[in-house]
């Protein structure tokens, strides 16, 4: 009988290549020492890869595996991976992301010291141009400082306990997580983003979304003191790369510790001509003892996915998969969609979600329906933490209450899915359908009843239904040079109208704040499914 196969395609610690190589359950095959072209010539028969960061997991390589079920991106980051065909080839997608948490977190606080203190200036003066100069570096305690964490998942939240032993202020930004996950550790929740503008030091970790990318650009650094101090060891692009290396040569942002670019490797960027900055090149997972918990977590989740007794981390629920019948898995795939959507819509500290289901197609498949809109849900604020095993012990762990419920018959509709999403700030409602046998629609949100595909960019704009208003929307639009692709609108009875506008290009800011100054306009969000 054929054992299942695994190939490691990038370079993992030995100790992982030890661990595959000692299940006589599977056959190993370290190929990390070949150059990518070799590479994909050599992975036909490969039923599990392990790949890192410089494997591009693409239409090349995955045309290159025909046996292939899953694959183990060893480490957190899976921005070279493309989830999407995995999904639609039956691939599993699974990261390693806890393994790396402390290294963040460290280097975090070793960026931090390192800017207010100067260390590799003062460092490189004695050492490398050997000048003893002690009072040319003179530098800044930590202690009373403000230092404003924007993220207070699994690795903000430990740069915020690290930061109390140094006695500083601290103040948390997280509008996805329960305030006492920060108050009950001593440390300031606030629902305001400008209350983090006014600290003296700020370090970001969030997921890399349409909702974080450019964060802190222009805008937020004008509004910050003088003096400010930064801090990325997340994602490149969280920070405006243009806007901050302005505000560090006008001497704005009095320093910045970078070890993420947007771009990567930066060995050109023109950050590194400025002398206020230490940067570090995306060192964030670059210990001894992460690069050993990486290579054995991915190691033990890749034997586990190759013998099919778990899936550990799984990011995707493959589409061709032989779990659900056919004609459940567009509705897997729109409940997902409508997930995201709601907590696009409805952004606050989720505090529960129900979900809806009508029709005995999908009425027996309730658990796997919930799971793919938790993974929806909470996907913008989790990110690459949340995926299909984990997403309802997480979503209990945030103290979200998950319900079931039941529409009311006679819709019309044979199958019905819905969700019902409450936070903080607001309810919200979507329900969807299937038409045919695979076209995805939305067909109302909180009571609007509408005809949408769930795809590409999205303007949902609510106003007071008067004459004008379509008129002026679509000349607001057309005057920025952007190309309406489909318009579609409903009406309640409140004398309330929701447009829902496709756009062919990503809307702009400006063209949105004269979108929200009409005086028709009651709501505005952006959402994009691209």
């Amino acid at each position: 009988m054929r054992k299942p196969k695994i190939i490691v395609c990038d370079h993992i610690h030995e100790k992982g290549i030890e661990l595959l190589k000692n299940d006589n359950r599977v056959n190993v095959e370290n190929l990390a020492h070949l150059n990518k072209t070799e590479l994909l010539i050599n992975i036909n028969d490969a039923d599990v890869l392990i790949t890192r960061s410089s494997t591009d997991v693409d239409f090349k390589l995955l045309d290159s595996s025909k046996n292939l079920k899953a694959i183990v991106r060893a480490g957190v980051g899976v921005d070279n991976v493309d989830i999407p065909e995995c999904s639609k080839r039956g691939i599993i997608v699974m990261n390693v992301p806890t393994a790396n948490t402390i290294a963040a977190v460290e280097l975090t606080m070793a960026h931090m010291l390192s800017n207010m203190r100067a260390f590799p200036y003062a460092h490189n003066h004695l050492k490398l141009d050997r000048v003893w100069k002690r009072e040319k570096w003179y530098g800044y305690e930590l202690k009373g400082k403000k230092l404003g964490i924007i993220g207070f998942g699994n690795i903000g939240s430990r740069v915020g306990i690290r930061a109390k032993s140094f006695e500083m202020d601290i103040v948390a930004y997280d509008p996805y997580i329960d305030p006492a996950k920060a108050t009950n550790i001593g440390i300031t929740y606030t629902e305001n983003f400008e209350d983090i503008l006014n600290c003296d030091i700020i370090t970001i970790h969030t997921p890399k979304n349409s909702e974080t990318t450019n964060m802190i650009s222009y805008k937020e650094i004008e509004k910050m003191k003088d003096g400010v101090v930064l801090i990325n060891c997340a994602r490149g692009g969280l920070y405006n790369e243009e806007a901050l290396y302005d505000g560090l040569k006008s001497g704005k942002i009095r320093f910045a510790g970078i070890d993420v670019f947007d771009k990567e490797p930066a060995t050109n960027h023109k950050l590194l001509d400025l002398n206020n900055i230490t940067v570090t090149p995306h060192l964030g997972a670059n210990t001894f003892e992460s690069q050993l918990n990486i290579a054995l977590q991915a190691a033990q989740s890749a034997i586990e996915s190759a013998i099919g007794i778990a899936y550990p981390n799984a990011l995707n629920l493959p589409v061709s998969s032989g779990g659900l019948p056919k004609n459940i898995e567009p509705f897997v795939s729109l409940i997902q969609k409508i997930g995201f959507i709601s907590a696009k819509l409805n952004k606050g500290n989720v505090k529960s979600v129900k979900v809806y289901l009508e029709g005995e197609d999908v009425l027996p498949y309730f658990e796997s329906l919930q799971t793919s809109a938790l993974v929806g849900i909470l996907r913008e604020s989790l990110g690459e933490n949340i995926n299909y095993v984990n997403a309802k012990v997480l979503a209990e762990d945030n103290g979200i209450l998950i319900e079931k419920g039941n529409f009311s018959s006679g819709s019309g509709f044979k199958n019905r899915v819905g969700i019902k999403l409450t936070t903080n700030k607001d309810i919200i409602q979507i329900a969807g359908t299937i038409f045919g046998e695979r076209e995805e629609r939305i067909i109302e949100i909180n009571g609007f009843e509408l005809d949408i595909k769930p795809a590409g960019r999205m303007i949902l704009f609510t106003n007071s239904d008067v004459p004008g208003v379509i008129g002026d929307v679509g000349s607001i639009i057309a005057k920025h040079g952007i190309n309406i692709a489909d318009f579609r609108l409903g009406r309640d009875k409140n004398h309330k109208a929701l447009a829902v506008i496709h756009t062919d290009s990503e809307p702009t800011e400006l063209m949105l704040n004269e979108l929200q100054n009409l005086q028709a306009c009651i709501s505005l969000s952006t959402v994009s499914l691209v």
